[in-house]
Order: C-alpha cells, then structure tokens, then sequence
C-alpha cells in the first residue's frame, strides 16, 4: 500500500472520518506535528477534510496508537494526569489473575481510578443490568464524550477479550451535549444512547459475571503486541458469530447473499441458534449485510475507474435508485458527492 491510500475494508467495518479527527486533535492539542502520524497509519491526508469519509479499523487503531506513544498518554491527554504507555499492558496483567467477569470488572475498574485522577467508574450490579457510573473530579469540567468513549473502550474492550465473547451494552447515559457524530457514538457503543443527562453511566447484560476468565499469559502476548490500539474500535471476538457471518458473506459476492436460515446451514448450526448468538452479541444477520455493504460501498466509490451503478450493483442492489437512497442515509450525501470529497486533494500546510 502507497502511503496516504486508504487499506481495503477490513472485516472489523470502518471508523468514521469525525472521531478520526477528534483523535487527531488530541495530538494537536498536545503539540504535535500530526502529519507523519496520520500518514504512517496509511490514511490520505485529504481524507480528513472529507466529512463523510472513512478509514478502516486497523487504520484508525495504528493512528490511536501512533498518537498515545507521541503524547505518552494512553488516555490521550483527557485527563489532568498522563496514563503513561505502558499502563494498558499492567492493566490486563492485572484482570489476567482474576478468575470471573466480575473478578476482571472490578479490577479494570479499580486500575483506571489508580491511574486517572479527573475520571473514575463504580461498579454497581442487580439482576437486570452491571452499571458502571462514572465519577468526575469535584471542580473539573465535563469531559466530552470522546474522553468517556475513550474510558469505555479501554476497559469493556479488555472484559470483552478476558471472557471470549462480546458483551451486549444495554444503554448509555452521559452528562455532556451530544457532539455532532453522536450517531456514531450509537454504532460504538449502544442504540440507546442519551446526552444531557444528570449522571454519566453505561449497562452491561449480566451474563458475562459468571463467566470464566478464559485467556492467559500466552495469549495475551498477541493481545498486547498493538494494544490498546489494536481495539480501539468496537471490540469484535474473531471466534464471534457475527465475524464468522462476515467471513461466510465476503466469500460471496452481495447478490448472492443467502439468509439467515441458509447462513445458518453454512455455519453449521440451528438458524434460532444462529439468531440467539448474534443477538447475544449484539448484531443480527441484517444489521452484519447492512454494514458491510455500506463498508464495501465506500471502499469501491475511491476507485475513480467504477461508475457508480457498477458500485450499486456489486454491492447487491438491483435499483441504482435504491443505492442513492441507502447511501445518503449512510453518509448524508449522494455517492457522487461522497467520491468528489474523498479524492480532493490534500490542503496545503498553513
């Protein structure tokens, strides 16, 4: 790959150009040259000036990471003290000895009450739902919703690999205004989703309490070799249904898409089966073909070679109609326009 060009869809979906931005200024803020960061992770520069733009998953985790070794801030400089680089790998060591989900919750959770001072969780566990409450320091401001995104990502991604399985977020709630991508933030993290409100916190299912600890010291060797940057992004388990979904539909192309009875035959398992586990992940056989023809759709528009209808149609619609009107609920803009942005041409230094 020449350096600036996006990489091709990932299974793990792309990131929005927004939080790629809000990542960037960060090492901004810090005073940081940010250009060979963003060019080292492999995305084109103007791509940042395109509102509607994306960049894949492994992108957008070697951009987070090149920026938290450029800061010395795994946190990204959100709090008023440095979670120095390093502090993730202790974190995990930590969970690693517990024995349970509630175990590796509590001390995640205790770990970032050690190392932040502005931003803390408290665990607090009934039958329906595990909330984690955040506590702000007395006399510092709200954070934005990019410092608890963050927070979340950091340790629902850790609880999600320590127990193999992606734990479902039940809702969310958050004391600051919703920012300009909050719908992103929604595909991150949860539907049900709320700004404004007068306490900070997210539900977990319960099912993941009881369940053992099942990596160890060897396995974390490759969990941590780019981490945290390497999920950054809505966890995904590789051993997970809806990555198997994924693989089993990108070995097709879109027209020839079967349905969720007949993934199920490929899988090799029952459909209810099938439907259980994904919803118990979060997904369903719809919202993974959704998404991956969205992602697929935004990867083949930045070859300037494809008309448009070739697009629709490879991505499985027969109505070039019905791609227009798909597209602009993705991205708010026709496909042409989206096209048009992603290959403007990088602005010059100021």
């Amino acid at each position: 790959m020449q350096p600036g060009q996006t990489s091709k869809v990932s299974e793990k979906g792309t990131i929005a150009m927004s939080l790629v931005r809000e990542t960037v200024a960060r090492a901004r803020v810090g005073g940081f040259d940010v250009a060979p960061i963003v060019e080292a992770a492999g995305i084109a520069a103007s791509a940042l000036d395109a509102p509607h733009a994306r960049v894949s998953a492994a992108q957008y985790g070697a951009l987070w990471a090149g920026i938290a070794r450029a800061l010395d801030d795994e946190f990204l400089g959100q709090d008023s003290h440095a979670m120095k680089s390093g502090s993730f790998i202790a974190m995990t060591h930590a969970a690693l000895g517990a024995q349970t989900g509630r175990q590796a919750l509590q001390r995640s959770v205790h770990f970032m009450r050690l190392v932040l001072d502005d931003l803390g969780g408290e665990v607090d566990i009934d039958a329906t739902r595990v909330r984690i409450a955040f506590r702000q320091r007395a006399g510092t401001p709200v954070p934005a919703m990019f410092a608890y995104a963050t927070w979340f990502i950091l340790v629902y991604g850790l609880l999600c690999w320590l127990v193999g399985r992606r734990i479902p977020v039940l809702a969310a709630r958050f004391r600051c205004a919703a920012p300009p991508d909050a719908r992103e933030y929604q595909l991150m993290i949860c539907e049900d989703m709320a700004f404004d409100q007068p306490d900070s916190w997210f539900d977990l299912a319960p099912a993941f309490l009881d369940l053992p600890v099942i990596q160890s010291a060897a396995s974390a060797r490759a969990f941590l070799r780019n981490a945290p940057g390497n999920f950054v992004v809505k966890y995904r388990n590789p051993a997970s249904f809806a990555a198997r979904v994924r693989r089993a539909l990108r070995a097709l192309p879109a027209h020839a898409w079967p349905d969720a009875d007949a993934l199920a035959q490929r899988l090799n398992v029952a459909p209810a089966t099938l439907r259980r586990r994904l919803h118990q992940e979060g997904h369903s056989c719809q919202s993974i073909k959704d998404e991956l023809r969205r992602d697929l759709a935004l990867e083949a528009l930045r070859d300037p070679t494809r008309s448009v209808a070739d697009v629709a149609a490879a991505v499985g619609f027969a109505e070039p109609s019905a791609f227009h009107r798909a597209f602009r609920k993705w991205t708010g803009r026709r496909p042409a326009e989206y096209r048009k942005l992603s290959e403007r041409p990088a602005s010059k230094t100021r």
